[in-house]
């Protein structure tokens, strides 16, 4: 491709000697003052710039003020020419729309150079802006069709949610069924709260739309802890469990840096605070920023209560799975510690679906126990143990 570059400055001699360095590889125009180029400007568009501060009449840095103004956002390199030069005088080139600043006498090499790299970047540019173009033709022809593919676009975007959450439960023995479980448990209870709780006014259909999608990726950040303490049939001393209490801010970054480059995965903003805010309790000793009673998040609070009471009633390697009931005693022992009384009513209140769930959905598989294999546990201790190795 060849590339056009406009030459500016009141000095003939000056332009016939820059013009030279271009002229085998570039189409070369050349202007004798401000107005000159503007008038060229408006005839043809180049790609490359060289304009002179210092001229008669209008200077340099008035003249690249209203290129740019003629040239409407138009990605047209500026490299500003000065003989004089001082911080001043860079800032205000700058400040005019300057995208380059070089000092006279110019070094040809270093000219041919910075020529280079504008090239180089306005040849990215071009590029993007290609693959804008095509996306967005791509969308066009997607909207048209978007009343008859959006559930078959949202399944598979659940799809996707489920085969990227499971990758997370797959390194410490979790399985696709606990997923669904506590979705579907999240969803629940968010449905009950709605219905008739103090929250119900926070809680409509875009938050049990994005809770659906979202919840299953409360763990994702296991992805980044290590196997030899994520698999550890032990217990886990002190030093390992502030290693794996790190989870949730690994999970949380991953989520939101899918946020930030996506403008359509909005439902990951709530994955993120899920992912970050899982682990906090009522009472305000949870982790990673022991935030108290309202301070969590309530879609953290709601999957809290989902997450513990599966952990409690599944299989790990370091016990066995609990009854329903049983579970429900400790979540209620620990409302208004660990969880939100006002999520606990909404659990109590729709235990038998969540139950029912629970049957509906069993483990497929046996979780293989670890060295530390739990048997039944009555007293109130190893309960409180049992919860909270659950969380």
């Amino acid at each position: 491709m060849i590339r056009r570059v406009l030459i500016v400055d009141d000095d003939r001699d000056t332009c016939g000697l820059l013009a030279r360095l271009f002229d085998r590889q570039c189409e070369v125009a050349t202007a004798y003052g401000g107005q000159q180029a503007l008038e060229s400007l408006e005839r043809s568009v180049p790609d490359l710039i060289l304009l002179d501060i210092r001229m008669p009449g209008m200077d340099g840095c008035e003249v690249c003020r209203r290129m740019r103004r003629l040239l409407n956002g138009r990605n047209v390199q500026i490299i500003m020419v000065s003989a004089c030069s001082s911080e001043t005088e860079q800032l205000r080139a700058f400040d005019a729309g300057a995208d380059d600043y070089l000092v006279k006498p110019i070094d040809s090499q270093e000219l041919k150079s910075r020529a280079r790299l504008h090239f180089r970047l306005l040849d990215a540019v071009e590029e993007a802006a290609a693959v804008r173009r095509e996306i967005t033709r791509h969308h066009a022809d997607l909207h048209r069709m978007v009343e008859q593919r959006a559930r078959e676009l949202a399944e598979t975007k659940d799809v996707a949610v489920m085969a990227l959450a499971e990758v997370a439960e797959s390194r410490d023995q979790g399985t696709g069924e606990h997923l669904i479980r506590m979705r579907t448990y999240s969803q629940i209870l968010a449905e009950t709260l709605r219905a008739d709780s103090p929250y119900a006014d926070q809680i409509d259909d875009k938050f049990l739309e994005d809770l659906h999608r979202s919840s299953p990726l409360h763990d994702i950040g296991k992805v980044g802890i290590s196997d030899a303490i994520l698999l550890k049939p032990d217990r886990l001393t002190a030093e390992e469990f502030e290693i794996v209490k790190q989870h949730t801010v690994i999970g949380a970054n991953i989520l939101e840096q899918a946020v930030f480059h996506s403008p359509h995965g909005d439902f990951l903003a709530m994955a993120a605070v899920i992912a970050r805010f899982h682990h906090e309790r009522f009472d305000g000793d949870g982790y990673p920023a022991g935030l108290m009673g309202e301070e969590i998040p309530l879609v953290a609070r709601i999957v809290t209560v989902a997450d513990v009471f599966d952990a409690i009633t599944s299989e790990r390697p370091y016990k066995p799975a609990y009854p329903a009931d049983a579970a429900r005693a400790m979540i209620t022992a620990d409302s208004g510690k660990h969880f939100d009384p006002v999520v606990v009513d909404a659990f109590q209140r729709s235990f038998d679906q969540i139950v029912r769930v629970r049957e509906r959905h069993q483990d497929r598989m046996p979780v293989l126990m670890g060295a530390m294999s739990f048997v039944e546990f009555g007293n109130l201790e190893e309960q409180a143990m049992v919860l909270a190795e659950a969380t």
